[in-house]
């Protein structure tokens, strides 16, 4: 069973690196084209779902040498990089979301509010959190658990307190603020609809064709489809960690970390997939790259 498990980590873990990888070298060529600062958000994205695939690696090398069973300051310190790359890969969700939901509701002065220094103290920040919350147990010992000899895991490392600081503090709150973002993006989306009939309506639209709500639209359809997917990935492992926390005679801990963790794991592969599936300009790149390597080949 652990050399199963081990087997599925360790493909996921390489379709992981090798999709964001493919998709971070396609940003860099959109941003040198375009200069648009939103796709730094996006870039970010990429690279936080990356660092999530080499973190796995390392767990993946615990399951394939068994029996193995290091010093507690190793386990904690494997755990806290896990779980910091994963609170990244999830904050930069937040950032796209909001830089998607910024350029929405004001689009005059999106240009102007979103610059260089901004995006990037934005992103120096998101990192400084994600390590915070990951490394909060190696800088507090009271979040530990005392060592019982066991593999490197989420339950045998960190206290039932720290489990539900950040699933309480972190994961709910976003989930929260995806929601209210995706809801206010369609109430804006819907009275630029309504304006847009109303000029219909009084012959004012002419033949113009409707960009802006067509661009609305579609930012708003990549903001759900990422929402949707990671509420499915990770909503399943959250709520039953925080019952086992609660409730550790409830079910095994081991289904929690053998099964919902990998589908937690996923949402770091679907979003490359998804967001590359869903915007055109990315398809473009992706094909013009490929066509590019099959010149070279031949």
């Amino acid at each position: 069973a652990s050399s199963a498990l081990g087997a599925i980590l360790a493909v996921l873990a390489s379709l992981i690196i090798a999709a964001n990888a493919l998709v971070a070298i396609a940003l860099l060529c959109l941003i040198q084209k375009s200069g648009s600062k939103g796709l730094y958000f996006v870039l970010n994205l990429a690279v936080a779902d990356a660092t999530v695939g080499f973190t796995v690696l390392g767990v993946v090398m615990d399951e394939f040498s068994q029996p193995f069973y290091p010093p507690q300051i190793f386990c904690v310190l494997r755990m806290a990089f896990v779980t910091s790359s994963s609170a990244a890969s999830i904050l930069s969700l937040i950032l796209v979301a909001c830089d998607r939901h910024l350029a929405i509701r004001k689009p005059f002065h999106y240009f102007q509010l979103v610059t260089g220094l901004r995006v990037g103290v934005r992103l120096v920040g998101l990192w400084l959190v994600a390590a915070i919350i990951g490394f909060l147990p190696v800088l507090t010992p009271g979040f530990q658990k005392i060592s019982t000899g066991e593999k490197c895991s989420f339950f045998g490392v960190f206290h039932p307190t720290y489990m539900l600081t950040i699933f309480c503090v972190g994961f709910f709150p976003a989930l929260f603020l995806f929601i209210y973002l995706y809801c206010d993006m369609l109430k804006i989306a819907s009275v630029h609809v309504q304006h847009i009939r109303e000029m219909e309506h009084a012959g004012l639209a002419g033949d113009c064709p409707p960009s802006r709500t067509t661009s609305d639209m579609k930012a708003m359809r990549t903001v759900a489809v990422l929402i949707g997917c990671f509420t499915l990935s990770w909503l399943p492992f959250f709520i039953a960690s925080v019952v086992q926390t609660v409730c550790s005679e409830c079910f095994s801990y081991k289904v929690i970390e053998n099964y919902l963790w990998l589908l937690g794991l996923c949402n770091s592969l679907l979003n490359p997939l998804l967001y590359s599936y869903w915007q055109k300009d990315m398809r473009l790149q992706l094909s013009q790259l490929a066509a590019g390597v099959k010149r070279r080949v031949l």
